[in-house]
């Protein structure tokens, strides 16, 4: 039986450097499993779009598909928006939604990752104050996700981790990295919790420069952490969906 599609919908963005990363970011899924039939698409601003790529789908013959959204917490993309754009599909296509992102420990290994190729080490996590910085929303159990994501850094070895938001909740990004300073720490990183580049880690940025931070690590962007995540997101939902096929 051939294995389903792995569609990624990633949210889109107006920032080229956006879409170049989650397609650096699904040509290393396809590397990790050759044959493993791997398409991307978009809810907004590039193409293609979900309803692009469901129609070529659906015209090459494919019957199963798993649906995986490129988000890190289940808000408003993955509860309404990627449902309702996937039941305007051809009805010939059988979907999986799969679970969003985050939490995982591999997404932690993929904040520390771009923390060390920042320039700290393992043996700075005791002495370094740490902003983990997303994106934000107004969504209640997204900004949990987010504040106990910080949390389980903290028991990775990290001596203070702080949340903060690009967007919506406070604090933002350079409030954070001050009461870090406040709180006496002489070294102070900031860890993007993000994807992609665009609008929202530029602020992320900006609110770091403001804050004065003094490290400040890259996007997740297409770690090989990311890949292996994306990967067990697609298992997971590709049997469920076969356990529903034979119940």
């Amino acid at each position: 039986m051939r294995s389903p599609v792995l569609l990624v919908i990633a949210h889109g963005s107006r920032d080229p450097r956006h879409a170049a990363t989650v397609h650096a970011l699904t040509r290393r899924v396809r590397s990790l499993r050759p044959g493993l039939r791997v398409e991307t698409a978009f809810l907004d601003f590039n193409a293609p779009s979900v309803p692009q790529v469901l129609g070529r789908l659906a015209a090459d013959r494919v019957r199963d598909v798993v649906a995986l959204p490129l988000l890190l917490t289940r808000a408003f993309h993955a509860k309404a928006d990627i449902p309702a754009v996937l039941r305007q599909a051809p009805p010939a296509l059988r979907i999986r939604q799969a679970e969003v992102l985050g939490p995982s420990p591999l997404l932690l290994a993929a904040v520390e990752r771009r923390l060390y190729e920042a320039g700290l080490t393992p043996a700075d996590k005791s002495s370094t104050g740490l902003v983990l910085a997303a994106a934000g929303s107004t969504d209640p159990e997204a900004i949990a996700v987010i504040v106990q994501t910080a949390r389980e850094l903290r028991h990775t070895g990290w001596c203070a981790v702080r949340p903060a938001f690009a967007s919506a909740p406070l604090p933002r990004t350079e409030d954070a990295v001050r009461s870090l300073r406040a709180d006496g720490f002489a070294r102070v990183a900031v860890a993007p919790y993000v994807i992609a580049p665009g609008r929202l880690p530029d602020r992320i940025a900006a609110g770091a420069d403001a804050g004065g931070a003094d490290v400040v690590a890259d996007v997740l962007g297409p770690s090989p952490e990311l890949a292996r995540l994306l990967l067990g997101r697609y298992d997971e939902a590709r049997t469920e969906q076969l356990l529903a096929a034979t119940a």
